[in-house]
This record gives structure tokens, sequence and C-alpha cells, in this order.
């Protein structure tokens, strides 16, 4: 059961600006843009696609392994990573680099401008998917553009079914290279503005893309996700959060359920509700790797999560019988 998180290692700096970007953004002035946001909060978290999905992994007692490179600067990301448990056995550092980098400021709509330095990420075709052994399944998260196209070409060649993730990634890739990575994938991930990206590149509709793979899920945030496998639509609403803090890695908790499930072979309602289960705890805590339930307590949400939906579906069963 063992799960192949191929993606970033990264630090995230997030700063929190106290307002909305839209009134200190005009329109009729984004050709010579000049703005300054101050940001009084500021944090340096462990981060990255490839950490962040198998921190979650791990919660769920997953099996992930983590496929990436870093920096000289790595030493205390691996000692977190050791301190819960999460293989690192296939992380690699190129001397002479800085870690990737995202620098994330989020306004109160949780709006997010990024700015990312890719450091040692540029480097992660030097990590082979053949040096990894039993793998069950894969995901391809966003990483170095080689190494996409090489981890993504390894896991196919070597029967390994995988989830192609372009996310961030995405702008790297034309529609042909696109479809090139769709047509080896066995799943596609994306949120609702990079399925139009994709859809606009390659030309395909969303029914059509979801031909091509065993599933083709879109997250739509706050209104939940769409499953599009075995011919139909399969609607995943949101899981209540506790408290709404910080979007950042919500969808990278959100492909944990996930993987989680497909490996086990869940129905895609299943898969769904504990993706958006996962979501739902980690965005109530801040930075992409803060929240710390224990296994039961995420067995309690979902639970309540599949009761719930159950009664939307037949008010009746939450009548009392006589």
């Amino acid at each position: 059961m063992k799960i192949l998180i191929c993606g970033s290692l990264a630090y995230d700096t997030i700063m929190v600006f106290p307002d909305q970007f839209k009134n200190h953004i005009l329109a009729d002035k984004i050709h010579k843009l000049s703005v300054a946001f101050l940001v009084p909060e500021m944090r340096r978290e462990f981060g990255g696609t490839a950490g962040n999905i198998a921190y979650n992994l791990q919660l769920l007692e997953g099996q992930p392994q983590i496929m990436a490179t870093t920096g000289d600067d790595f030493s205390p990301y691996e000692s977190w990573l050791n301190q819960h448990h999460i293989d690192t056995q296939h992380i690699k550092t190129i001397a002479g680099t800085y870690t990737a980098q995202a620098f994330i400021t989020t306004d109160m709509d949780d709006n997010q401008i990024t700015a990312f330095h890719p450091g040692a990420m540029q480097y992660a075709h030097a990590n082979s998917v053949n040096d990894a052994k039993d793998i069950a399944l894969a995901i391809i998260a966003p990483d170095g553009r080689d190494a996409m196209f090489q981890h993504a070409k390894e896991c196919h060649e070597a029967g390994i079914p995988f989830m192609f993730d372009p996310g961030q990634g995405l702008p790297m890739f034309n529609g042909e290279e696109l479809m090139h990575f769709i047509e080896m994938a066995d799943y596609l991930a994306v949120n609702d503005y990079e399925s139009q990206v994709i859809q606009d590149k390659t030309g395909l509709s969303l029914e059509q893309l979801a031909a091509k793979v065993k599933a083709l899920i879109v997250t739509l945030g706050s209104e939940g996700s769409h499953i599009y496998a075995d011919g139909q639509r399969h609607d995943i609403p949101c899981v209540r959060a506790d408290n709404v803090v910080d979007p950042t890695g919500c969808g990278d908790a959100y492909r944990a359920g996930l993987l989680y499930g497909i490996v086990r072979g869940w129905d895609w309602k299943a898969c769904g509700r504990l993706a958006s289960t996962m979501g739902a705890i980690k965005i109530a805590s801040r930075g992409g790797q803060n929240h710390h339930p224990t296994r039961a307590e995420i067995e309690n949400i979902y639970s309540h999560a599949l009761v719930q939906d159950a009664l939307k579906e037949d008010p009746s069963l939450g009548q009392p019988t006589h």
C-alpha cells in the first residue's frame, strides 16, 4: 500500500494582509502595477506539495514515500519529517542550492498572491521512480518540469497507476504536453480554475477529458468537488470546518484523502468524502502541516459526514421509529 509522492518540498513564508486585494489593485492600472501590502503577520512553515500530501497521508497511516530534491538548508525540514515518521529515503539534497521557497500573501477573502523560488526543485529529475520499490499508487504533483515528465513516464512504463496533479506547474505545459500526461495517467486532479485552463489548452471538455482517465477530480473550494468517473459526475459536498483559518495546503490534504481511498479500492463517494474531511480539518489550522488530528478523530469526522449525506438523500432515516 506504499504511495509515492513526487513533488516539491518547500519552505512557505506566509503573510496575512488584513484587507482585500481588490481594494488596492486598480483594474485600469494593471499594466503598470506597483503595489505594496503591509503584512503585520508573518510566519515560516514547512510546505511544498509532496510534503503536505505526505503529511496528511501519514495522519491516515497511509504509508507515503516522498520523492523530491532539497537544498543545503533542508535540515530543519528533514528533522520535522523524521519526527512524524515520514519516509525520506527518496529525498535527494542538491549541493549549492536552496530548498524551494514560497512567499504567500493571503487577504481577508482568502485570495492569495504567491512568489516561488524553485531552487533544488529544478533538479528533481535526478530522482528516478525506478528506485522506489513496491509502490501501489503514485501522484505526480507540481515539481521541476523535466522531473514531472520523467516521473510520469517512469510510472507509466512500470505499470504504477498515478494521479496527475499539475497545480501551479500548469503554465509550464502546452496542450499537447498536457494530453501526453493525461494519456499516461490513471487519474487527473485539478481545481476549478485549472480545469478551465486545461480545457482551453487541450480543446477538450471536462467530459471528454474524463473519458481519458479512470477519474477526473475537480475541486470547487467551499462548493465541494466533482468527481467524473464511470460515465457520471459524483457531486461531493464540503465537510463543514470547525473554523476557517487558512486555505494553504487544503488541496494537498484533499488529495491525500483521495489517494488513501483509491489505493484501498473505495467507491468515489467514500473517496471524495474522506478527501473533503481532510480539507476541512486542514483549513482550521494555519500552514500546511500544523493540524494534528488523531486517526480516531479523522474517522469520527468522516463518519459524521457520511451520516449527514445519507440524511440529505433520505430524510426519513433521521425520523424516530415506533
